[in-house]
């Protein structure tokens, strides 16, 4: 039988979830995975307090850009209203993560921001992984300063609570997730040895088309901040 599309994308929410949760980026009851559904002002997103390993579509949560449930069961993510504040602001975006992947999540806490030291950042991610002022977790202030600390780009560092990522897939947004995890902890051993040597721009005007051609999801209003 098959599925209609909302729960199709219920059922990119439970891929979503399932990969970062095996992936080592999130633990049981935190972090959260959202989608948007087509061209509507909604989305679906995790439940509050998240069972990775059981999380089933019907737990899906289906939600109008006023937060408003639009499905019964099961409460939405305490941080929907950041997600929300990404949809709003840039319409090429199709998915939103959050996770509390632990290299990252630590640098986000002595808020120290990932610096380009490897060409694939600015591929995918479109610079370095700057780090947001501290923004309460669950409010609307959360979701303004992370869309500061995004910029044009596709991740931030939340300031003491995690990794923000957007993209314009489920499967981009997964990969950034996964690589800035991967970048924090490159970049935290490579302090441990030395001082880390950042690659320069000149160097990395070659992989702006790239970026802007597959990744970027930023609106077209921000592009005299490139």
């Amino acid at each position: 039988m098959s599925l209609n599309k909302e729960d199709q994308l219920r059922m990119e929410v439970v891929k979503g979830a399932k990969s970062i949760f095996s992936k080592g980026l999130v633990e049981t009851g935190e972090g959260n995975v959202s989608v948007r559904n087509g061209k509507k002002e909604e989305l679906f997103i995790t439940p509050s307090f998240n069972q990775y390993d059981t999380l089933r579509k019907d737990e899906i949560v289906h939600l109008n850009f006023e937060g408003i449930a639009l499905s019964a069961g099961k409460l939405p993510s305490t941080e929907a209203k950041m997600h929300i504040a990404i949809y709003k602001s840039r319409s090429k975006v199709q998915a939103v993560i959050h996770t509390h992947s632990p290299f990252a999540t630590m640098l986000s806490i002595v808020q120290k921001g990932i610096p380009i030291i490897m060409e694939e950042m600015f591929i995918f991610l479109g610079g370095p992984v700057d780090v947001s002022e501290f923004g309460e977790a669950h409010t609307k202030e959360i979701g303004e300063v992370a869309l500061n600390a995004l910029g044009i780009k596709n991740a931030a560092l939340l300031a003491n609570h995690g990794v923000i990522v957007c993209g314009k897939s489920l499967d981009h947004a997964i990969k950034f997730a996964e690589l800035v995890e991967k970048l924090a902890k490159i970049y935290w051993g490579a302090l441990q040895i030395g001082q880390p040597q950042i690659v320069s721009n000149q160097h990395l005007e070659r992989f702006q088309k790239l970026f802007e051609s597959l990744f970027a999801n930023y609106p077209r209003s921000m592009r005299n901040k490139i």
